[in-house]
């Protein structure tokens, strides 16, 4: 079954740019890393909130990137530039 993780997080707004950047190089990271992250969105609420969904094969897959994704470095830039980011985690029930 796949599964989402959504983190909603703050981010100044004069540094969407660098937000960004950081957050395609997080995600160049943790597929060159492991596998199972199938795709990406990133939706924004406001000027400074924005919703990041990440969808996993499974929950084996988030479970295993979970265990080694703090340590990375690009996970560290990204959540450096991030404020308030709050993590849900969601199996995906029913897609049409």
């Amino acid at each position: 079954m796949s599964v989402l993780r959504l983190t909603r997080l703050t981010v100044d707004a004069d540094r969407t740019d660098e937000m960004l950047a950081r957050r395609a190089d997080l995600i160049e990271a943790v597929r060159r890393t492991t596998d199972g992250l199938t795709d990406t969105r990133l939706a924004r609420v406001d000027e400074e909130t924005w919703l990041d969904v990440w969808r996993w094969e499974s929950g084996e897959a988030l479970d295993q990137v979970s265990a080694v994704a703090p340590g990375l470095p690009e996970a560290k830039a990204a959540f450096a530039v991030v404020r308030d980011a709050q993590v849900e985690r969601y199996d995906l029930v029913d897609e049409r």
